[in-house]
């Protein structure tokens, strides 16, 4: 019974001394603005997936994490400029990257996501880039494309334009 208690108080000590490493939760701006605090940390970001999914040799995938107002409403559906784009690169490996939806561009949003891993500021290892090195990803939304209406007013007044412009080059005087 002695052996039992020994075993047990051993491993409470060993859990208690060495705890999963907490993950903290931050925006794509917070990661840029506390990326000296940050380097090394686990944390978790949301936000969409843009740009090109780069694939490597070395079974990665590079691409762009924005989490900016534009990833969950996107330009063409708000039709009101919310600033800049506020985006961050991620090391994603290739496992977790298969059947994503493309990534977010002009015609289209890109897939949203929730992804956790340690953030890298200035990396030796990659000529002092900074990074998410991501080690899992949970797809919140697919990405969903975008389409642009013509605007009927702007026409009209092109064809409007268009017709004055001819009116006068065909009624004026001839040499």
């Amino acid at each position: 019974m002695r052996t039992l208690e020994l075993w047990l108080t051993i491993a409470a000590l060993v859990v208690v001394a060495s705890p999963a490493q907490a993950s903290e939760e931050v925006t794509v701006s917070q990661l840029i603005a506390e990326s000296v605090e940050l380097s090394g940390v686990v944390v978790i970001v949301e936000g969409e997936l843009v740009g090109d999914y780069g694939f490597r040799d070395d079974a990665s995938m590079w691409t762009q994490l924005n989490g900016d107002t534009y990833a969950q409403v996107p330009l063409l559906q708000s039709r009101r400029p919310a600033g800049g784009n506020i985006g961050v690169g991620i090391r994603v490996p290739a496992e977790l990257a298969e059947d994503l939806d493309p990534p977010g561009g002009y015609r289209n949003r890109g897939p949203l996501v929730r992804v956790t891993g340690t953030w890298v500021h200035h990396s030796d290892d990659r000529q002092g880039e900074s990074f998410l090195r991501v080690e899992s990803m949970d797809v919140l939304e697919g990405g969903i494309p975008l389409h642009e209406s013509a605007n009927v007013w702007t026409i009209a007044v092109g064809l409007v334009l268009i017709l004055a412009a001819t009116m006068i080059w065909l009624t004026r005087p001839q040499e």
